[in-house]
């Protein structure tokens, strides 16, 4: 009895283990804000006017596939810099907890399930923009992060195309709407991913990464980029109102988040330091919830 107990335990143990490596494969966190994002703006497209719950499960669940394969893919190619880097080196992959042929294996079968699930419960523009996102990001971006520094150019595509899947899987076109909600997030990778390159600097040296502005590390430039981006952010946050996506509390909301932006970058630009990057940091992680949120909450006002 004590014995098959034990076995029962010991397989419990395993189960779970590997359950937390899968979702440390997929970057659980990541993929979940990325998803997010795309679940918000289906909501926001104007013919999606009721809010199937069904609908929405499905869609997050194809996105966290397709979000997921990208993510194991990139594990899977950069096994041997993750295991250099403190913040990365406890990934399954690069641990060794995982093998490479079964990261990958399972981005293929998450991908493929998580694009047909896009075409069959939505449409097969949704589904295109998918593949051609996860492909970005996993083949194209990945492997120029060590490269040259314009990675981050090329990864801000992929970063923002999930607003624009969820516009064109709610409203099945590529009308303005969807371009806006996509511009909004696409500036705002750029203050958000050169604080966390800024903070992370030395870690990403190690490993070979060039993802600052500035071959020699964190510089005025950088900073400025960062001061310049928050600033581009402000016209475009204004845009939704203007295009009828939402009303004006939306609008007021976003002038001041933007604001909040160009000030911590601003912040930084005149401090140079790891702590004013990590409030750029910090901000910009709470930015896109607040704004989606907003905007969502606005249209669900104006429809009565």
């Amino acid at each position: 009895m004590t014995k098959t107990a034990d076995t029962s335990d010991s397989v419990s143990f395993s189960l779970a283990a590997k359950m937390r490596d899968y979702f440390q494969l997929i970057k659980f966190t990541l993929s979940f804000t990325v998803v997010f994002s795309c679940v918000i703006c289906y909501l926001l497209a104007p013919k999606v006017v009721v809010y199937d719950w069904g609908m929405i499960v499905v869609l997050f669940i194809a996105g966290m596939l397709v979000t997921g394969s990208a993510n194991a893919i990139n594990q899977a190619v950069e096994k041997d810099t993750d295991a250099m880097m403190k913040r990365t080196g406890k990934r399954p992959v690069a641990n060794g907890r995982m093998s490479q042929q079964e990261a990958y294996v399972f981005a293929l079968l998450a991908g493929i399930m998580g694009v047909l699930m896009m075409w069959y419960f939505f449409n097969l523009s949704a589904a295109l923009l998918s593949a051609f996102s996860l492909f970005l990001y996993a083949y194209i971006y990945t492997p120029l992060k060590k490269i040259n520094s314009i990675a981050v150019l090329v990864g801000a595509f992929p970063g923002a195309l999930p607003c624009l899947i969820g516009w064109v899987a709610g409203n099945d076109d590529f009308s303005a709407g969807g371009w806006i909600l996509f511009g909004i997030q696409f500036l705002w990778q750029f203050p958000h991913f050169w604080a966390i390159a800024w903070v992370a600097h030395t870690d990403y040296s190690k490993a070979g990464f060039k993802l600052l502005p500035a071959d020699k590390g964190p510089t005025k430039f950088t900073a400025l980029q960062a001061v310049m981006y928050s600033v581009l952010m402000i016209p475009v946050g204004v845009l939704p109102y203007y295009f009828g996506l939402t009303g004006q509390t939306s609008m007021w909301i976003l002038l001041a988040c933007n604001l909040f932006m160009v000030v911590q970058s601003l912040r930084l630009y005149k401090e140079m330091d790891v702590k004013a990057a990590r409030r750029v940091m910090f901000s910009s992680y709470i930015y896109l919830p607040i704004v989606l949120l907003a905007m969502l909450a606005d249209k669900i006002g104006q429809m009565g």
